[in-house]
């Protein structure tokens, strides 16, 4: 059983992000200096230029069998390819060790004019390109016009994807120091975490060699990302980030600007704080998803268990002391109040699973056995498929790629973090006051206090010389908040802005929003912008 608070930091690997300080000079020269500053920077190595992928079936035979099982749709998961493109671990040193990245494509569809790849990157970071494509997803559309790329960044998946360390330590500290208010916290409590912490960062660093971590940051996943477009044969990157996606799809825009064709970024991250800032600012955006849920359940659901938003947190309390008091059991493991915290946060990804979210709480205040046993079990699953290991699963394995460290490694690489573990505990005591049942996310990046030295990506970047890029943002989005959306598209100097007046985490591509949709379908096909300030409303 995962604690509660750990789902912030390491079940919501899809969505807490990198981005930091401004190291220009490792940058590539083909977008020309960034507005942070300009130094010297290697050009692009001419060995990596005008690779030939060579794609073969990624699932045959019993894999397709076992992929099928695992829900995947067969002519689909049939129609997937499978190939590679080699890439320098650092840039700066192009004669040396390669990354062979792992691709997966879905070829168009239609019998027209193929516009060219539309790259897709899920999330993350820590997310393979399996998750992108395991299942057929975008419109008919789309799929005719482009086919569809995915890929498992450096260090991720079948791309070297690495495993160290031992997270079990620090989740135990996390639990050891859940009973007692962060501003109560003495040095002898905090110990165990530093401790544990500590040791995380150093068996990484053993494990996977410091050169490894030092080249593992998003800079260098979007020098990859440029690569990966000219060994698809395209002049131009159209590209569909989701999450922790955008920023590297940001990222690019400002360094490859004249090799921006279209670029769509759902769910905009944060790029210039700390990661302990960051996991305070997303417990922020969990609770005002929380508020957002209970406003929509007072007003529009016939059975509420809130009788306002200003009582809604002392029910709660009331609902997680009762959970304390005499546990339910799911899948044989007793769900506490942390437990039951973590999967309503989980739930909140999803507004249609906010009416699931409702009953279970209304289970409990009734003491419902029965009705628990009905809502609790699917919420509980729906938990640990959403924070738990991010990848699709893989036909030739017995589970999905484990991606704690890759996420942890590139977090690390990608922001400026405090080195003094009293910064984390003041972070947290102002996550406690902001939420009172979302927080403990930043216990989880601690390790960054102890990591390596890596090459930190940009800050304060606005991609000035990219084409029109358009930045989706959904209004209750529990994980990447709206603000971070309008954030984005007021920093990119050619971004719009599309705004989804529902909840959940993300919204394009799924068919829950046509208006969201069509807009951005033309303007991935066609280049068509959406209107200035579109605002399309939540379908619930």
């Amino acid at each position: 059983m995962r604690y509660g608070a750990r789902a912030l930091a390491a079940g919501l690997a899809m969505v807490v992000v990198s981005g930091c300080t401004a190291v220009l000079d490792l940058l590539p020269t083909a977008g020309g200096p960034s507005q942070a500053g300009s130094t010297d920077t290697p050009a692009e190595p001419e060995r990596f230029a005008g690779q030939d992928v060579e794609w073969a079936a990624c699932h045959t035979g019993e894999d397709l069998d076992a992929a099928v099982e695992e829900g995947g749709e067969r002519d689909w998961l049939a129609a997937l390819e499978c190939g590679t493109v080699a890439v320098p671990l650092d840039y700066r040193e192009p004669d040396g060790r390669t990354i062979d990245l792992h691709l997966v494509r879905a070829p168009a569809t239609g019998d027209g004019e193929r516009i060219g790849s539309l790259v897709i990157n899920p999330g993350g970071p820590g997310v393979t390109g399996s998750e992108a494509l395991f299942w057929e997803t975008l419109s008919p559309r789309v799929r005719a016009s482009f086919d569809l790329v995915s890929f498992d960044p450096r260090g991720v998946g079948e791309s070297e994807g690495l495993e160290c360390g031992n997270w079990d330590a620090i989740d135990q500290a996390m639990v050891t120091m859940a009973g007692t208010e962060p501003e109560d916290l003495v040095p002898e409590q905090l110990a165990p975490l530093e401790e544990a912490a500590r040791e995380y960062a150093d068996a990484c660093a053993d494990t996977a060699g410091e050169d490894f971590l030092r080249n593992i940051g998003t800079v260098n996943v979007v020098r990859d990302l440029d690569i990966i477009r000219d060994a698809l044969g395209d002049d131009a990157l159209t590209f569909l980030g989701f999450s922790y996606g955008t920023y590297v799809g940001a990222l690019y825009a400002e360094t490859f600007p004249h090799h921006t064709r279209a670029l769509v970024l759902d769910g905009a991250v944060e790029t210039d704080h700390s990661n302990a800032e960051s996991a305070y600012e997303q417990a922020v955006g969990f609770q005002e998803a929380w508020e957002f849920f209970v406003e929509y359940c007072v007003s529009d659901m016939a059975e509420c268990p809130f009788d306002s938003l200003g009582g809604a947190e002392a029910d709660m309390d009331e609902v997680l002391a009762r959970l304390d008091a005499d546990p339910p059991m799911v899948d044989e493991q007793p769900v506490a109040s942390g437990d039951f915290s973590w999967m309503v946060m989980m739930a909140l990804y999803d507004e249609f699973l906010w009416e699931d979210i409702a009953q279970a709480v209304l289970a409990v205040q009734r003491e419902d056995d029965e009705a628990i046993d009905t809502w609790f079990p699917d919420l509980y699953d729906y938990a640990f498929e959403t924070a738990g290991t991010a990848a699709a699963p893989r036909a030739d394995e017995d589970a999905p790629v484990d991606d704690t460290a890759a996420m942890t490694a590139i977090n690390c690489a990608d922001r400026d973090d405090p080195e003094d573990i009293e910064a984390y505990r003041e972070a947290t005591v102002r996550e406690a006051e902001a939420t009172p049942h979302f927080g403990g996310g930043v216990w989880a990046v601690v390790p960054c206090a102890y990591w390596t030295e890596t090459e930190e990506a940009p800050t304060g970047f606005t991609a000035p010389d990219a084409p029109p890029i358009v930045v989706v943002g959904t209004l209750g989005d529990p994980a990447t908040p709206y603000v971070w959306a309008q954030e984005l598209a007021e920093q990119l100097e050619t971004a719009s802005l599309v705004t989804y007046e529902g909840g959940g985490h993300t919204i394009y591509g799924y068919g829950i929003s046509a208006c969201v949709d069509d807009a951005v379908d033309d303007y991935l096909i066609d280049l068509t912008v959406p209107e200035e300030g579109l605002s399309c409303p939540g379908e619930l």
